[in-house]
């Protein structure tokens, strides 16, 4: 396979944390889709588990794995994911950043959180590729979600593949009842994301508070949403999208559907 003339961007939803030891039907998927990569330096994650006042950038050489969560399977705090980081790359970030208008600080100590960890473990599970991870201001909006994509954007002619790792629902409390019936509204709310991101509608994505059906219940808060409209916003001209289809509603709310742009045909 000949190398992309830019690494692709991708928009993963990460699910729960279990997803690293239940990869249900998304996990083969993403290593199938980890198989068919080639001619990339480095992996930039967005995630919603590291929200910062001003964007952070990693600079970490050797970056912990970070079991960010309680209450799961003992199992999950054994796993590791010991990629590098890539210090060169995380400065680039900045400058890139911080030219678009973002307030934006390096950090030194920051490790990988699930959010980052979690999906690539299936992707990338030699973990060879360097790894780093840029914050998402807790003030953030989707307007400025996009606005930040394009800020990376550049980034993919230079080899970084560019993730946003989030969920395309995410209920928590509706999580923790245990639920296994599929309901109804989270199937809308993923099928009405799909066809906006198929029609590449950006602006109805920007105000899907209000435009997507029961955009509300399917994420009380916006943290696992943003990281699509940050993919959205690296997204490029050109750019075949594909779907991974992630198995319909699982825990009665949670979707794990994903996308992918730019891949090689």
């Amino acid at each position: 396979m000949t190398s992309p003339t830019q690494a692709p961007v991708l928009f993963i939803s990460h699910g729960a944390p279990t997803f690293a030891i239940e990869p249900g039907v998304l996990g083969p998927q993403l290593r199938a889709l980890g198989q068919k990569l080639s001619g990339f330096k480095a992996v930039l994650v967005v995630s919603p588990h590291w929200q910062t006042r001003d964007v952070q950038v990693m600079t970490t050489q050797q970056p912990e794995t970070v079991h960010d969560f309680g209450g799961f399977p003992s199992a999950l705090y054994d796993l590791q994911y010991p990629a590098p980081g890539e210090p060169a790359l995380a400065r680039e970030t900045v400058r890139l950043l911080t030219a678009a208008g973002f307030t934006t600080n390096f950090d030194e100590r920051r490790g990988l959180d699930h959010g980052a960890w979690v999906p690539l473990y299936h992707m990338l599970p030699d973990a060879q590729v360097p790894v780093f991870q840029v914050s998402m201001p807790a003030s953030l909006t989707t307007a400025q979600a996009v606005e930040l994509g394009r800020a990376l954007a550049p980034l993919r002619a230079q080899g970084v593949m560019i993730v946003g790792s989030g969920s395309m629902t995410h209920n928590l409390y509706e999580f923790r009842q245990g639920t296994t019936r599929p309901e109804p509204y989270a199937q809308e709310f993923a099928a009405w994301v799909r066809t906006a991101v198929v029609a590449n509608a950006r602006t109805p994505l920007i105000n899907y508070r209000v435009e997507a059906p029961h955009a509300v219940r399917a994420h009380p808060t916006e943290e696992h949403f943003l990281p699509l409209l940050v993919a959205l916003g690296a997204q490029q001209e050109g750019d075949v999208l594909q779907v991974l289809d992630g198995g319909g509603v699982s825990h009665g709310m949670l979707s794990m559907e994903s996308y992918v742009w730019g891949m090689p045909q």
